[in-house]
């Protein structure tokens, strides 16, 4: 059976799971399994599943739960996933997490946690809606947490815009839909005993440490 870490992180967007996905990588030496960036990448490389999905998106449809699960397993089967791993954006659905169970017992693993990172909504959309991005190389801002030093770029003296995805009613809606599809997967793994509850609201040292507690002894 295979050792190390492999987790679940859940948790609506904007609660910070990529960064906490990147600290448990470091920590444990697991690979850090996103399915925004395993679809790209087959997309990118033309793999079977990618010319797949490549038809759904090029349509502007939505890539179906079998083509995307098809794509975990895949990813689970590489060797760098051999000391454990930590799957940031799936499952979504318990469609998706079934279909996870079943993979995983094919494969003579199991999962030792799923960490359930927990932000009220506000302070989300507070986390997003102050973001600023520049127009011209790319930089990052917070307009409360890290803000820059007048109404332009500090590095280039670029433009500053808001991303349509960081507006307050886009994040609401995200939102709603996370509420409707993937909250309803804390139940699911609660009654698996798996669940451990994550006070996602602080500072990124002090969420890692409570993400670290919850582990407890994984090795």
């Amino acid at each position: 059976m295979a050792a190390g870490l492999r987790v679940v992180l859940l948790g609506p967007p904007g609660a910070g799971k990529g960064t906490q996905a990147k600290f448990l990588q470091e920590q444990y030496g697991a690979c850090q399994i996103s399915t925004g960036n395993i679809l790209r990448k087959a997309v990118a490389e033309q793999t079977p599943l990618g010319k797949v999905a490549s038809s759904y998106i090029n349509s502007g449809a939505l890539v179906p739960d079998d083509v995307i699960v098809n794509l975990v397993a895949e990813r689970l089967k590489e060797k760098d996933c051999a000391s454990g791993f930590i799957l940031d954006g799936f499952p979504r659905t318990i469609p998706q997490a079934r279909s996870l169970d079943e993979i995983l017992q094919r494969m003579g693993m199991f999962l030792n946690g799923v960490l359930s990172v927990q932000v009220p909504h506000q302070v989300i959309v507070e986390r997003l809606a102050g973001r600023r991005t520049c127009k011209s190389c790319g930089a990052l801002y917070h307009l409360t947490f890290d803000p820059p030093k007048a109404a332009v770029c500090d590095r280039c003296q670029g433009e500053l815009y808001q991303r349509d995805d960081d507006r307050e009613e886009t994040i609401r809606a995200r939102l709603a839909v996370y509420d409707k599809q993937t909250a309803p997967l804390v139940d699911y793994y609660r009654e698996r005993n798996l669940l451990r509850n994550i006070d996602g609201v602080g500072t990124v040292g002090e969420i890692n440490q409570r993400v670290t507690q919850a582990l407890g002894d994984v090795k």
